[in-house]
Protein backbone atom coordinates (compact mmCIF):
# COMPACT_ATOMS: atom_id res chain seq x y z
CA UNK A 1 0.00 0.00 0.00
CA UNK A 2 1.47 2.99 -0.93
CA UNK A 3 0.74 6.18 0.90
CA UNK A 4 -2.35 8.98 -0.23
CA UNK A 5 -1.32 11.96 -1.68
CA UNK A 6 -2.80 15.36 -0.44
CA UNK A 7 -2.06 19.10 -2.25
CA UNK A 8 -2.64 20.86 1.22
CA UNK A 9 -1.99 20.29 4.98
CA UNK A 10 -3.54 21.77 8.10
CA UNK A 11 -3.47 21.02 11.65
CA UNK A 12 -6.09 22.50 14.61
CA UNK A 13 -4.95 22.63 18.08
CA UNK A 14 -8.20 21.79 19.82
CA UNK A 15 -9.86 22.95 23.20
CA UNK A 16 -12.33 21.77 25.67
CA UNK A 17 -13.01 25.26 27.11
CA UNK A 18 -16.45 25.36 27.87
CA UNK A 19 -16.70 29.39 26.11
CA UNK A 20 -17.58 30.70 22.57
CA UNK A 21 -14.19 31.21 21.76
CA UNK A 22 -11.67 29.37 23.37
CA UNK A 23 -8.32 30.98 23.64
CA UNK A 24 -6.65 27.70 22.90
CA UNK A 25 -7.99 26.82 18.93
CA UNK A 26 -5.71 27.64 16.69
CA UNK A 27 -5.28 26.21 13.13
CA UNK A 28 -2.53 26.26 10.65
CA UNK A 29 -2.44 25.48 6.91
CA UNK A 30 0.33 24.90 4.36
CA UNK A 31 0.15 23.64 0.81
CA UNK A 32 2.56 20.58 -0.50
CA UNK A 33 6.11 22.05 -0.85
CA UNK A 34 8.97 23.42 1.93
CA UNK A 35 6.60 26.86 2.69
CA UNK A 36 6.12 27.57 5.88
CA UNK A 37 2.54 26.88 7.20
CA UNK A 38 0.78 29.92 7.88
CA UNK A 39 -1.77 30.42 10.96
CA UNK A 40 -4.84 31.32 9.98
CA UNK A 41 -7.29 33.59 12.58
CA UNK A 42 -10.85 35.14 12.24
CA UNK A 43 -10.50 38.41 13.58
CA UNK A 44 -12.52 37.28 17.12
CA UNK A 45 -10.87 34.44 16.67
CA UNK A 46 -12.23 30.81 16.31
CA UNK A 47 -15.21 29.21 17.53
CA UNK A 48 -15.32 25.20 17.61
CA UNK A 49 -18.60 26.05 15.22
CA UNK A 50 -16.11 28.16 13.14
CA UNK A 51 -14.05 25.56 12.91
CA UNK A 52 -16.58 22.90 11.74
CA UNK A 53 -18.13 25.39 8.88
CA UNK A 54 -13.97 25.33 7.93
CA UNK A 55 -14.08 21.79 7.52
CA UNK A 56 -17.60 21.38 6.27
CA UNK A 57 -16.46 23.68 2.98
CA UNK A 58 -13.58 22.13 2.06
CA UNK A 59 -15.45 18.82 1.83
CA UNK A 60 -18.18 21.51 -0.54
CA UNK A 61 -14.87 22.24 -2.16
CA UNK A 62 -13.48 18.31 -2.73
CA UNK A 63 -10.13 20.23 -1.19
CA UNK A 64 -7.55 17.33 -0.80
CA UNK A 65 -6.16 18.40 2.34
CA UNK A 66 -5.10 15.96 5.25
CA UNK A 67 -6.06 17.89 8.31
CA UNK A 68 -4.61 16.90 11.71
CA UNK A 69 -6.91 17.11 15.17
CA UNK A 70 -5.18 17.01 18.15
CA UNK A 71 -7.38 15.15 20.19
CA UNK A 72 -8.72 11.48 20.73
CA UNK A 73 -11.41 10.67 18.87
CA UNK A 74 -12.15 7.87 21.27
CA UNK A 75 -12.24 6.15 24.83
CA UNK A 76 -10.04 3.69 25.57
CA UNK A 77 -12.40 0.10 24.61
CA UNK A 78 -10.10 -3.09 24.69
CA UNK A 79 -8.74 -3.18 27.78
CA UNK A 80 -12.05 -3.83 29.54
CA UNK A 81 -14.06 -4.96 26.62
CA UNK A 82 -15.98 -1.34 27.00
CA UNK A 83 -15.98 2.16 27.44
CA UNK A 84 -18.23 2.04 30.14
CA UNK A 85 -18.68 -1.24 31.54
CA UNK A 86 -21.45 -1.93 33.27
CA UNK A 87 -23.12 1.31 31.90
CA UNK A 88 -26.14 -0.20 29.29
CA UNK A 89 -25.77 2.93 27.47
CA UNK A 90 -21.88 1.82 26.41
CA UNK A 91 -22.16 2.28 22.73
CA UNK A 92 -20.22 -0.63 20.69
CA UNK A 93 -18.08 1.59 18.51
CA UNK A 94 -16.96 4.78 17.99
CA UNK A 95 -19.18 6.42 15.77
CA UNK A 96 -22.10 5.38 18.09
CA UNK A 97 -19.49 6.90 20.87
CA UNK A 98 -20.07 10.33 19.47
CA UNK A 99 -23.77 10.09 18.83
CA UNK A 100 -24.06 9.28 22.77
CA UNK A 101 -21.85 12.46 23.67
CA UNK A 102 -23.57 14.70 21.78
CA UNK A 103 -26.97 13.59 22.67
CA UNK A 104 -26.26 14.08 26.27
CA UNK A 105 -24.68 17.53 25.77
CA UNK A 106 -27.41 18.55 23.68
CA UNK A 107 -28.06 21.67 26.03
CA UNK A 108 -24.57 23.14 26.15
CA UNK A 109 -23.54 25.94 23.93
CA UNK A 110 -20.59 26.17 21.83
CA UNK A 111 -20.49 22.18 21.34
CA UNK A 112 -19.44 22.00 25.12
CA UNK A 113 -19.74 18.39 26.74
CA UNK A 114 -20.59 19.62 30.19
CA UNK A 115 -23.73 17.35 29.60
CA UNK A 116 -21.87 14.33 29.41
CA UNK A 117 -19.08 14.91 31.82
CA UNK A 118 -22.01 15.42 34.64
CA UNK A 119 -24.65 12.55 33.36
CA UNK A 120 -25.40 10.58 36.77
CA UNK A 121 -23.72 7.40 35.14
CA UNK A 122 -21.16 8.77 32.76
CA UNK A 123 -19.44 10.97 35.57
CA UNK A 124 -18.55 7.60 37.71
CA UNK A 125 -16.02 6.94 35.18
CA UNK A 126 -14.22 10.61 34.74
CA UNK A 127 -11.71 11.47 37.14
CA UNK A 128 -12.98 15.76 37.86
CA UNK A 129 -11.67 18.35 39.67
CA UNK A 130 -13.95 17.85 43.03
CA UNK A 131 -15.13 14.87 42.17
CA UNK A 132 -13.47 11.03 41.23
CA UNK A 133 -15.57 8.91 39.79
CA UNK A 134 -16.04 5.49 42.14
CA UNK A 135 -15.09 3.79 38.59
CA UNK A 136 -12.06 5.70 37.29
CA UNK A 137 -9.10 3.10 38.09
CA UNK A 138 -6.48 3.88 41.04
CA UNK A 139 -3.53 5.06 39.50
CA UNK A 140 -3.29 7.38 35.84
CA UNK A 141 -6.61 5.74 34.28
CA UNK A 142 -7.31 3.79 31.40
CA UNK A 143 -5.31 4.11 28.08
CA UNK A 144 -5.83 2.96 24.53
CA UNK A 145 -3.78 0.42 22.56
CA UNK A 146 -2.20 3.39 20.68
CA UNK A 147 -1.78 5.67 23.44
CA UNK A 148 0.52 2.71 25.19
CA UNK A 149 2.50 2.90 21.53
CA UNK A 150 2.80 6.95 22.09
CA UNK A 151 4.74 5.73 25.70
CA UNK A 152 6.66 3.61 24.38
CA UNK A 153 7.94 6.25 21.86
CA UNK A 154 8.76 8.09 25.67
CA UNK A 155 5.89 10.83 25.02
CA UNK A 156 3.57 11.43 27.87
CA UNK A 157 -0.02 10.22 27.03
CA UNK A 158 -2.91 11.25 29.32
CA UNK A 159 -5.93 9.25 29.62
CA UNK A 160 -8.77 10.84 28.14
CA UNK A 161 -10.99 10.13 31.68
CA UNK A 162 -8.95 12.37 33.40
CA UNK A 163 -10.04 15.84 33.76
CA UNK A 164 -8.58 17.37 35.84
CA UNK A 165 -4.77 19.37 35.23
CA UNK A 166 -3.48 21.75 32.54
CA UNK A 167 -2.24 18.76 30.15
CA UNK A 168 -5.81 16.54 30.46
CA UNK A 169 -7.20 16.25 27.04
CA UNK A 170 -10.41 14.91 27.89
CA UNK A 171 -12.35 17.57 27.85
CA UNK A 172 -10.82 18.52 23.97
CA UNK A 173 -11.97 15.21 23.05
CA UNK A 174 -15.02 15.17 24.30
CA UNK A 175 -16.13 18.33 22.46
CA UNK A 176 -14.08 16.89 19.31
CA UNK A 177 -16.44 13.63 19.44
CA UNK A 178 -19.22 16.38 18.79
CA UNK A 179 -17.64 17.57 16.20
CA UNK A 180 -16.87 14.27 14.94
CA UNK A 181 -20.80 13.41 14.67
CA UNK A 182 -21.95 16.48 12.81
CA UNK A 183 -19.41 15.34 9.90
CA UNK A 184 -20.28 12.02 9.57
CA UNK A 185 -20.40 11.41 5.93
CA UNK A 186 -19.49 14.73 5.06
CA UNK A 187 -15.60 14.36 5.82
CA UNK A 188 -13.42 10.82 6.05
CA UNK A 189 -11.83 10.28 9.64
CA UNK A 190 -9.03 7.88 9.46
CA UNK A 191 -8.81 4.92 10.53
CA UNK A 192 -12.42 4.99 11.52
CA UNK A 193 -12.98 5.61 7.77
CA UNK A 194 -11.18 4.77 4.43
CA UNK A 195 -9.00 7.29 2.78
CA UNK A 196 -10.83 8.45 -0.36
CA UNK A 197 -9.38 8.92 -3.19
CA UNK A 198 -10.35 12.63 -3.29
CA UNK A 199 -11.97 15.42 -0.85
CA UNK A 200 -10.88 16.02 2.59
CA UNK A 201 -9.40 13.29 5.30
CA UNK A 202 -9.10 13.83 8.97
CA UNK A 203 -6.45 12.54 11.00
CA UNK A 204 -5.55 12.57 15.22
CA UNK A 205 -2.25 13.70 15.74
CA UNK A 206 -0.62 14.47 18.82
CA UNK A 207 1.40 17.66 18.73
CA UNK A 208 4.57 16.14 21.18
CA UNK A 209 5.02 13.23 18.20
CA UNK A 210 5.97 16.67 16.42
CA UNK A 211 8.20 19.00 18.75
CA UNK A 212 9.93 15.38 19.30
CA UNK A 213 10.40 14.90 15.79
CA UNK A 214 11.85 18.16 15.44
CA UNK A 215 14.42 17.30 17.80
CA UNK A 216 13.24 19.01 21.32
CA UNK A 217 13.55 17.51 24.13
CA UNK A 218 11.27 16.22 26.12
CA UNK A 219 9.69 19.33 28.88
CA UNK A 220 11.26 21.60 26.30
CA UNK A 221 8.71 20.99 23.16
CA UNK A 222 7.06 24.12 23.71
CA UNK A 223 8.10 27.42 21.11
CA UNK A 224 7.39 31.17 22.04
CA UNK A 225 9.98 33.28 19.80
CA UNK A 226 10.17 33.51 15.96
CA UNK A 227 13.74 32.05 15.96
CA UNK A 228 12.84 28.72 18.15
CA UNK A 229 10.13 28.45 15.71
CA UNK A 230 12.10 28.36 12.25
CA UNK A 231 14.94 26.20 14.21
CA UNK A 232 12.33 23.73 14.46
CA UNK A 233 10.57 23.75 11.10
CA UNK A 234 14.02 23.73 9.43
CA UNK A 235 14.11 19.45 11.04
CA UNK A 236 11.15 19.08 8.27
CA UNK A 237 13.00 21.00 5.67
CA UNK A 238 10.57 23.78 5.43
CA UNK A 239 11.30 27.63 4.97
CA UNK A 240 11.24 30.09 7.96
CA UNK A 241 7.24 31.24 8.97
CA UNK A 242 6.03 34.93 8.23
CA UNK A 243 6.38 36.41 11.49
CA UNK A 244 3.52 36.58 14.23
CA UNK A 245 2.03 39.02 16.05
CA UNK A 246 2.21 37.25 19.31
CA UNK A 247 3.82 33.71 19.96
CA UNK A 248 1.62 31.39 22.00
CA UNK A 249 1.95 27.74 22.74
CA UNK A 250 -1.16 26.79 20.49
CA UNK A 251 -0.33 28.86 17.41
CA UNK A 252 3.53 27.30 17.13
CA UNK A 253 2.11 24.09 17.73
CA UNK A 254 -0.47 24.05 15.18
CA UNK A 255 2.21 25.91 12.49
CA UNK A 256 5.13 23.11 13.93
CA UNK A 257 3.01 20.02 13.81
CA UNK A 258 1.52 21.23 10.21
CA UNK A 259 5.00 21.14 9.02
CA UNK A 260 5.65 17.84 10.25
CA UNK A 261 2.39 16.24 9.37
CA UNK A 262 2.75 17.41 5.69
CA UNK A 263 6.13 15.24 6.07
CA UNK A 264 5.00 12.39 7.69
CA UNK A 265 1.93 11.98 5.61
CA UNK A 266 4.09 10.24 2.59
CA UNK A 267 5.63 7.80 4.76
CA UNK A 268 3.29 4.78 3.70
CA UNK A 269 3.95 2.87 6.65
CA UNK A 270 2.12 5.65 9.17
CA UNK A 271 -1.07 4.68 6.98
CA UNK A 272 -0.85 1.08 8.20
CA UNK A 273 0.70 0.62 12.10
CA UNK A 274 1.33 -3.34 12.86
CA UNK A 275 -1.38 -2.73 15.93
CA UNK A 276 -4.03 -1.08 14.49
CA UNK A 277 -6.51 -3.91 13.59
CA UNK A 278 -10.22 -3.61 12.36
CA UNK A 279 -11.82 -4.04 15.87
CA UNK A 280 -9.13 -1.09 16.82
CA UNK A 281 -9.90 0.66 13.95
CA UNK A 282 -13.79 0.97 14.57
CA UNK A 283 -13.49 1.57 18.14
CA UNK A 284 -10.36 3.12 19.75
CA UNK A 285 -8.64 4.75 16.72
CA UNK A 286 -5.34 5.47 16.12
CA UNK A 287 -3.13 8.41 16.57
CA UNK A 288 -0.97 8.83 13.20
CA UNK A 289 2.40 8.74 13.42
CA UNK A 290 2.46 6.23 16.36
Amino acid sequence: MSAPHFDQFAVIDWSGQAVERPAGLALAQASAGKEAPVLLRPERGWSREAILHWLIDHAAKRTRILIGLDLSPAFPFHDAGSYFPGWDLSPRNAVDLWAVVDALSHEDPHLGATGFINHPEARRYFRQRGDCGDLFPAGSGRFRICEHGQAAMRLSPYSCFNLVGAAQVGKSSLTGMRVLHRLRGIVPIWPFDPVPDGGPVIVEIYTALASRAAGMRKGLSKIRTGPALDEALAAFTTRPHVPLARYDDHSTDAILTTAWLRDAASRAELWQPEKLTLEVARTEGWTFGV
